[in-house]
C-alpha cells in the first residue's frame, strides 16, 4: 500500500489507515447524535459518462465495502457495463472515499455471509432459492421484485480526511 499524505504542505500528519479500519470494523458513527450517520453514498458512471450518486446500506466486511440492488436498477445497469464506482461515508473522526471496482459476488458462501451481516444489523435478509442472490420482506421500492445481486468493491484507492485534531488528509492506493 502506497500512502501519500495530501496535507503534508500545511503541516498535517499522515492519516492512519490501521485506525481507519477499526473505526469502520467497529462501525462507529462521526457523532452519538449525528443525523444520517450511517449513510453510505455510492458512486457509479452512467452511461454518458456523467457520475451517479445515490444512498446505499452498504456494509463494510473482509477490509472493503459490499452492497445489493436490482439488475434494473440505473446503479446496477451502470456497474453491469461499467465497474469503475466510489462510496464515501462518515465515521467517528474521519471522512472515507474508498474507491474501486464492484464485481458482482455470486459464491453461496459469501452471498449467505453477507446476506446474514445485513441480517445481523436490521435488516432480514437471506439468500435466494439459488444462493447467488438475496432476498428480504422489504427493501428500496426501486430496487425492484427480489432477487438483487450483491457487490463487493474491490479497493484501488482511499482518501481520508481526519475531522479531529491535528487533521489530516491522505491517500492511500492499494
Amino acid at each position: 500500500m502506497e500512502t501519500i499524505n495530501l496535507g503534508k504542505t500545511d503541516g498535517l500528519p499522515p492519516v492512519d489507515w490501521a485506525a481507519v479500519v477499526e473505526t469502520l470494523d467497529a462501525g462507529a458513527a462521526p457523532g452519538p447524535d449525528a443525523v444520517n450517520s450511517r449513510t453510505t453514498w455510492l458512486s457509479t458512471v452512467n452511461e454518458d459518462g456523467s457520475p451517479h450518486v445515490t444512498a446505499v446500506g452498504a456494509l463494510w466486511v473482509d477490509g472493503t465495502f459490499w452492497f445489493q440492488t436490482g439488475s434494473g436498477t440505473r446503479k446496477g445497469r451502470n456497474v453491469a457495463r461499467d465497474r469503475r464506482c466510489s462510496v464515501a461515508v462518515s465515521i467517528r473522526g474521519a471522512d472515507v472515499v474508498l474507491e474501486g471496482d464492484a464485481v458482482r459476488v455470486t459464491e453461496q458462501g459469501a452471498v449467505a455471509r453477507i446476506a446474514k451481516a445485513w441480517a445481523d444489523q436490521g435488516w432480514p435478509a437471506e439468500p435466494d432459492e439459488s444462493g447467488s442472490g438475496i432476498t428480504a420482506p422489504f427493501n428500496a421500492p426501486a430496487q425492484g421484485p427480489p432477487p438483487w445481486n450483491v457487490y463487493r468493491i474491490e479497493p484501488r484507492s482511499a482518501i481520508v480526511t481526519s475531522t479531529t485534531e491535528p487533521g489530516g488528509l491522505t491517500r492511500f492506493q492499494f
